[in-house]
C-alpha cells in the first residue's frame, strides 16, 4: 500500500509521493536526464498538472508540442492524449487530480508487480488505446 515519503525508481525516473489523498496525489519526480518519449496514453478519469521545479521537459500535450523551463506550470487535462520527456536532468511537482489509484500503479510497475492483468486493473488510471 502507498505511504506518503514512499521513493519509488524505475527507467530513470524517481517519484517521491508527498500527499496521497482521494482528491489529489502529489508526487516530487525526478528524472536522471534524456530518455525516449513514453508511448502516447490518456488519463480517462484524471487531470494533471505539473511545475518544472530544475530542467526542462518536452510534451507532447493535445497534439501540440512545447518545451517547459524551470518555473513553468502546465496541465494535461482529463482524456487528453499526451506524452512527455525530459532534456537532461529535471525535476517536477506533479499532481494528479482526483488520485485513483495512481499511486498503486506506480507502486506495482516499480516493483515489478505487472502481470497480463495490470493494464486492465488500472482502466480508470491509464489508457494506451488512443
Amino acid at each position: 500500500m502507498p505511504e506518503v515519503g514512499q521513493e519509488l525508481e524505475r527507467a530513470g525516473m524517481q517519484v517521491r509521493f508527498e500527499q496521497i489523498d482521494p482528491d489529489v496525489l502529489v508526487m516530487d519526480a525526478s528524472y536522471e536526464g534524456n530518455s525516449q518519449m513514453p508511448p502516447a496514453h490518456l488519463h480517462p478519469n484524471q487531470a494533471e498538472h505539473f511545475a518544472v521545479l530544475e530542467g526542462r521537459m518536452h510534451t507532447v500535450i493535445g497534439g501540440i508540442e512545447h518545451t517547459y523551463e524551470a518555473g513553468d506550470e502546465f496541465d494535461v487535462p482529463v482524456a487528453t492524449v499526451h506524452q512527455m520527456s525530459p532534456l537532461g536532468p529535471t525535476r517536477m511537482r506533479w499532481e494528479v487530480r482526483p488520485s485513483l489509484r495512481t499511486a498503486e500503479f506506480f507502486e506495482r510497475l516499480a516493483t515489478g508487480q505487472v502481470d497480463e492483468n495490470f493494464l486492465e486493473d488500472f482502466k480508470n488510471e491509464i489508457s494506451f488505446t488512443v
